[in-house]
């Protein structure tokens, strides 16, 4: 392709010789080699010289350009950089021959995120302007957004200062109903102080004037309206956008103008009387706001940031719930650094401990007795109750008789009471997933509690106690689990008094104790919040002992980074994505300060080929395991070449190496509960869970990993399922069609015979050994196999439903899975 430069020699010399044909066409190659960007050499100079022809010389050439346009095709940068072109041609001609594809390239820009500060495109839109033509909402959006990626000085942040209206751009939903409830008084002027919200945190000044603006409109009426639209934050574009190559899913991202107005919105909400449903609708734009996005990330989190700054604000009871819980939820690691910090404040002024104050904040949602409250509405009664990890809300009549739906009475005389139900239940629910996480990261906390404190912030809190009493406890040294209204020993002698409580584990027990207590559990129906009694031990093994300071036990895996990332925040590391760049990331990272260890899992990015082996932004898709370490705490970073490599310790300051720790000097819980995560990642990133990546993946490179760990042998977690499933398969409708051998859950249906790996939960058809590739849904239902005594194990559902399903094989109607059989 010709350079700018020589497509400007060639236009001169056509200029020289006048023939309006020849100079359009070579105009139009200079348009389509520059792709419209006025930016690239040669072109300023090219538009000057076309502008200084006389009239008639421009007007022949604005028709010749108009008689080409349709060779640019539907490029829509080439389309806008021509048009753009004319409009400067056309000074002091009314012939306008391309009106028709101006306005056709002004609605297709309006579908563009935005448009870059070089390209002149804002002409265009200046044009319509001194026409008295009034823009689009959309291509006024897309102006705005422009204008927050330009550079001060531009023209396009000139443009965008003279567009205020709307005050909110268009294209998401919850914009667009706040627009038209601006209609009334008072409320335009707040959603335009809300869209000054540009700092981190609001100004004195800012909040002064965000009260007149609440005067207003009024309190109450702000504190009903703001948390409604927040529940519509997320949604799918009202106006899509069209994604360009190596752009993010713009379309899942929030518009970076609007984006201000909902941190100015929650700062808002902060200002008001406190009341719970702001502290519910602010807890949910935190979270919505740190979805994450292809190619980019989180949605927003400067607008998770502000939801936190809010309720830190709040001086209430369910302001504090809802740090407390996003708290134990939230792993984007800015967010959850304002969460610790809210948290700290908040305790260090009640003069509590961090861990108290997270205790103390998870309120009751009305239940009166744990897990369970009645409300009367007048001759209905509501019961709330906890079943599992749901709340569940059912109805009886004045004769205590249970109806099937909410009363119409109900419905008519106490829509409020019910509205507060139905949101107590959703709370819940929220609640008691954040609360089972933070328990169940509880065993390396080497927490403590006085007896009575323990009862009251766990056993017999109305909420924490639905996951309390189903948890073995230790009380002053011996073993306690709760069943019949009562603590009770092994031996179902009760417990009635204490001292000293900690959270029980089952590294350092006999494990025919730890055995007893699975009976005993299971002859008490109790069904465990997480796997606590089948908890898996991982004791240090010859190989680690001989290597000294190192584990390889979970070395020379594949696993899928982002679910890896993901997984590692959940339980507590704290992770670097790596990028096909020339660049160093630490390991992943489990910090231990009541230890004073720090454990690590090193891992580099697997593959050479951008975009085989990295997504869009250049980010690896698969990482290669390596080694895990421990560290004390206070030793300097190591660190590796983000595409792998050797590790090598950061110093700096005169600092001096510090040698990793002997796995024998690593305390045996430590030991398990560390390796334990390991395995979690390995168990559920593995590309070896994939049944569709049987022909290796990409280039095939994969198939020999694939095959050893999709039908290898079993690490502790799959053994653990092993030993429930000898249990669960006697009790399943299925049982005589289902044997456990080995390795393998045995099916045998009416077409074959079938294995299903207990670790990967891929399958194998007999005699023949071929392989079946069933994808399993994202999250399958456990099909009814009675009792189950811990929950939480999605391939155990995974294995269960597929077994199910071949069971009885000559009913499957799927056309990718009869295919295969």
């Amino acid at each position: 392709m010709r350079s700018a430069r020589s497509h400007l020699d060639r236009l001169r010399n056509r200029v020289a010789a006048f023939d309006a044909g020849r100079v359009a066409d070579e105009t139009m190659k200079m348009v389509a080699s520059s792709r419209g960007y006025f930016g690239r050499p040669g072109w300023s100079e090219a538009v000057e010289e076309l502008h200084a022809l006389p009239v008639e010389r421009r007007r022949a050439m604005l028709h010749a350009l108009a008689d080409r346009f349709p060779a640019l095709g539907d490029g829509l940068d080439a389309r806008c950089g021509a048009i753009v072109l004319t409009l400067r041609l056309s000074d002091g001609i009314d012939d306008d021959p391309l009106a028709a594809e101006r306005q056709r390239a002004l609605d297709d820009l309006s579908r563009v995120h935005s448009f870059w500060h070089a390209s002149g495109f804002e002409s265009l839109a200046e044009h319509e302007l001194a026409r008295g033509r009034a823009l689009s909402p959309a291509l006024v959006a897309v102006v705005r957004r422009s204008a927050v990626e330009a550079y001060r000085s531009n023209a396009v942040v000139d443009l965008a200062k003279k567009l205020t209206d709307p005050a909110l751009n268009v294209g998401e939903e919850w914009a667009e109903q706040a627009l038209r409830d601006a209609g009334e008084r008072g409320w335009e002027a707040l959603l335009r102080h809300a869209a000054t919200a540009t700092a981190a945190k609001p100004t004195a000044k800012w909040d002064k004037q965000a009260r007149a603006v609440i005067d207003a409109v009024g309190a109450d009426r702000v504190r009903e309206t703001v948390p409604s639209w927040f529940a519509l934050v997320g949604r799918p574009r009202t106006v899509p956008l069209d994604r360009r190559q190596y752009e993010p899913d713009v379309n899942s991202a929030y518009d970076p103008c609007n984006a201000n107005a909902l941190r100015g919105l929650a700062w808002l909400l902060a200002l008001l009387p406190p009341h719970p449903d702001t502290a519910r609708a602010l807890g949910a734009l935190v979270e919505t706001s740190l979805k994450k996005v292809a190619g980019l990330g989180p949605r927003n989190p400067k607008v998770a940031n502000a939801g936190v700054n809010a309720l830190a604000r709040i001086d209430s009871e369910a302001a504090l719930a809802e740090l407390a819980r996003l708290a134990a939820r939230v792993t984007y690691k800015a967010t959850a650094k304002l969460l610790d910090t809210a948290l700290e404040t908040r305790a260090a002024a009640l003069g509590l401990s961090r861990e108290e104050i997270e205790e103390l904040a998870v309120p009751a949602y009305g239940l009166t007795e744990v897990g369970r409250a009645g409300h009367p509405l007048g001759e209905a009664t509501a019961i709330l109750e906890v079943q599992g990890t749901k709340a569940v809300l059912t109805w009886q009549s004045a004769t205590g008789k249970q109806v099937r739906s909410v009363p119409a009475a109900v419905r008519r005389d106490h829509p409020e009471a019910l509205k507060d139900l139905k949101a107590a239940a959703k709370d819940i629910d929220k609640m008691l997933s954040a609360q089972s996480e933070r328990l169940d990261r509880q065993f390396l906390s080497r927490r403590t509690w006085s007896y009575d404190t323990w009862r009251t912030r766990y056993l017999d809190h109305p909420l924490v106690g639905t996951l309390a009493r189903r948890l073995l406890w230790t009380v002053d040294g011996h073993t306690v689990g709760y069943a019949d209204r009562e603590l009770r020993t092994l031996t179902d002698t009760p417990v009635t008094e204490g001292t000293e409580v900690t959270l029980w584990h089952p590294v350092g027990h006999d494990p025919a104790e730890t055995i007893a207590w699975r009976d005993w559990l299971e002859r008490h129906a109790i069904t465990q919040p997480f796997k606590q009694a089948h908890r898996e031990v991982y004791l240090l093994t010859d190989a680690e002992r001989a290597t000294g300071t190192y584990s390889n036990r979970f070395a020379a895996h594949i696993v899928r980074q982002h679910q890896f990332n993901s997984l590692a925040a959940i339980r507590g590391w704290r992770n670097k994505l790596r990028l096909m760049v020339d660049d160093e990331a630490p390991p992943a990272t489990r910090e231990l300060p009541q230890w004073g260890l720090r454990a690590e899992y090193w891992t580099g990015g697997e593959g050479q080929e951008y975009g085989a082996d990295t997504t869009e932004s250049g980010s690896f898709l698969r990482l290669r395991t390596d080694q895990v370490r421990f560290y004390p705490l206070a030793a300097p970073q190591n660190s590796a070449h983000c595409c792998g490599g050797e590790y090598r310790m950061w110093l700096r300051d005169g600092e001096d190496p510090m040698a990793p720790l002997p796995l024998t000097d690593i305390p045996p819980l430590v030991l398990s509960e560390v390796l334990r995560d390991v395995d979690l990642f390995v168990g559920v990133a593995s590309v070896g869970n994939d049944p569709t990546w049987q022909d290796g993946g990409p280039g095939g490179r994969f198939h020999e990993y694939w095959s050893s760990y999709s039908f290898g042998d079993l690490n502790q977690s799959a053994q653990t399922r092993r030993a429930l499933l000898e249990r669960l398969v006697p009790r399943l409708a299925i049982a005589n069609r289902c044997t456990l051998e080995g390795r393998f859950l045995h099916v045998k249906g009416e077409r074959h015979t079938y294995k299903i790996h207990l670790g990967s939960g891929n399958i194998l058809m007999t005699p023949s050994g071929r392989y079946l590739c069933i994808v399993p849904k994202s999250n399958p239902a456990v099909p009814q196999t009675g009792y189950l005594p811990y929950e939480g194990d999605r391939m155990l559902a995974v294995i269960l439903s597929k077994a199910m399903l071949l069971a009885d094989d000559a009913k499957i109607t799927d056309p990718s899975i009869l295919s295969q059989l």
